[in-house]
């Protein structure tokens, strides 16, 4: 007697987790493929460097300066990018660097983001004194020069790596709270909030509860943008020597370390550079689509 009462219950079961793998596999396959691709290369590349790169990041040998990459004359499969000025190896500097660079853009999106999301979703939902408080304080953020700030804050307590994350992290949160922010104002006027409220629902429940769900999407599309971002402001940094200190390999320092020999050796600054490029394209392009993915008002028919 209990077969058929319990059979229907694991046909239906069986059936939701089909419609989800179908789902997750229907979201991957319309995932954008270049993107995904040099995006998927730069997270191995990152995690995987101390295994995947060829030579140590760091270590010098002058007897092998400014070799050039490997289809040159001159070159070698030794160092298939050429090396820089102390003869380290190109190659495993920008596999490194992507380490670099996504490990500060990670940190500097969790605090900032975390922080400009609840202060975005407190500014939209509350309004009034709060909301202009929250407004003049990010206002008074952005109108800020990011290069002098850093440039201060580097002179009076030195450069390091968490010095840039500490830089950073107000400028995102701010850029986040403006998000958040024009989001939260309408989910605000829907009517669950309105019923929320009316059954007495405590603010942080409805916080929690309704306006983070329905704004959960923005906060991920913004953080995937805003990752391309910083890493053009830590390479910006790192370029001006107010960034990531020498010797970790970063992208703008090596950029800057070549700078000298841009006529003459190119590779000093070309890979890097293309780094760069690549990554910041490759989230912008990816971000754009997850944009259209999560809002049906942006989708193309």
């Amino acid at each position: 007697m209990a077969e058929p009462a319990i059979q229907p219950t694991l046909v239906l079961g069986d059936r939701i987790w089909r419609q989800r793998a179908r789902g997750a596999l229907s979201f991957v396959r319309r995932m954008p493929l270049v993107p995904t691709f040099v995006l998927s290369v730069l997270l191995i590349s990152a995690i995987f460097a101390p295994f995947v790169a060829p030579h140590s990041p760091t270590k010098q040998n002058l007897s092998n300066a400014l070799a050039p990459p490997m289809w040159h004359p001159e070159g070698s499969w030794q160092f298939p990018l050429g090396t820089d000025k102390l003869g380290r190896d190109v190659l495993s500097r920008v596999m490194y660097g992507a380490r670099v660079s996504l490990s500060l853009s990670i940190l500097v999106i969790l605090m900032g983001g975390t922080t400009g999301t609840v202060l975005g979703i407190l500014s939209g939902y509350m309004g009034g004194k709060t909301d202009a408080v929250i407004q003049r304080g990010v206002e008074a953020i952005l109108s800020l020069p990011l290069i002098l700030v850093a440039l201060v804050f580097v002179f009076s307590f030195g450069s390091s790596f968490s010095s840039v994350i500490f830089i950073l992290t107000p400028f995102l949160a701010a850029r986040f709270i403006r998000m958040i922010r024009g989001e939260s104002l309408s989910v605000r006027e829907r009517d669950f909030i309105a019923l929320s409220k009316v059954i007495g629902t405590p603010t942080y429940k409805i916080f929690y509860k309704h306006m983070l769900p329905n704004v959960f999407n923005t906060v991920i599309v913004v953080a995937t943008l805003e990752v391309g971002h910083l890493i053009l402001l830590e390479s910006s940094l790192s370029f001006l020597g107010v960034g990531v200190p020498p010797p970790r390999p970063a992208w703008g320092l090596m950029i800057a370390d070549g700078r000298d020999f841009i006529a003459t050796k190119y590779w000093l600054s070309l890979f890097p550079g293309l780094a760069i490029l690549g990554t910041v394209l490759s989230l912008n392009l990816f971000g754009d689509w997850l944009r259209d993915t999560f809002d049906p008002r942006r989708r193309q028919i």
